[in-house]
């Protein structure tokens, strides 16, 4: 999946002489957490988080007021030259990238000019899709050979029994580097004869483990 299927293409921007004050309404009105900083010609300077505004203005437990700190330019705490994102990044290259560095957005730049961003919010979501944990339904752990053909062995048991698979995700085994994991999701609340379908094929079934278990 392409980042330009998933980003924010409507995204409120604020240039470096915008103030704290500004900021703070816009997170407010629109209710985010990150503002990209843009110049004249759309091109990306900065981001700024509702993070950096905290730490920038005094704590409402203070007795003290410092009208002239919410007066101040954004370029004074804006984070300079961000880590940027093209449209035609995978997304599971992308979540390497938020991983790595920490960081809670990511505008994404085209041709030298701000076109989109997400969040890490926007990344859990997609992930949450992509699982089909959203659904209605069970989930299968099965502990297969890691060798070609393993998925179209599975996938047969699958379609003898019609069921219907929400998503297929494969882990290494832990104990064995000879053996894989595949988690499924089933459109189904009760796996049980699909999971006695996996076994009669020789395949050791992790979750659920448990005899008369129904999901």
């Amino acid at each position: 999946m392409l980042i330009e299927e998933i980003m924010n293409t409507s995204v409120p921007t604020l240039t470096p002489m915008h103030t704290i004050n500004d900021a703070l309404q816009l997170l407010r009105e629109k209710r985010i957490r990150h503002i990209p900083i843009i110049g004249p010609e759309s091109e990306i300077l900065g981001v700024v988080t509702d993070r950096d505004l905290k730490e920038a203005t005094p704590s409402t437990l203070l007795n003290s007021s410092s009208p002239e700190i919410f007066a101040l330019p954004l370029e004074k705490i804006m984070t300079k030259n961000p880590i940027v994102g093209h449209p035609l990044d995978f997304l599971e290259e992308t979540a390497s990238i938020f991983y790595d560095n920490r960081i809670g957005c990511l505008p994404i730049v085209s041709q030298g000019k701000l076109v989109g961003m997400i969040t890490e919010s926007d990344l859990l979501y997609k992930f949450i899709e992509l699982t089909g944990s959203h659904q209605p339904g069970s989930q299968i752990e099965v502990r297969v050979p890691n060798k070609p053909g393993v998925l179209f062995e599975i996938s047969k048991v699958f379609y003898e029994q019609k069921m219907n698979v929400l998503s297929v995700l494969v882990y290494p085994d832990k104990i064995d580097d000879d053996y894989k994991v595949l988690v499924l999701r089933v459109k189904t609340m009760n796996p049980l004869k699909l999971i006695e379908a996996i076994r009669a094929e020789g395949f050791d079934v992790l979750w659920p483990n448990h005899p008369g278990m129904t999901l």
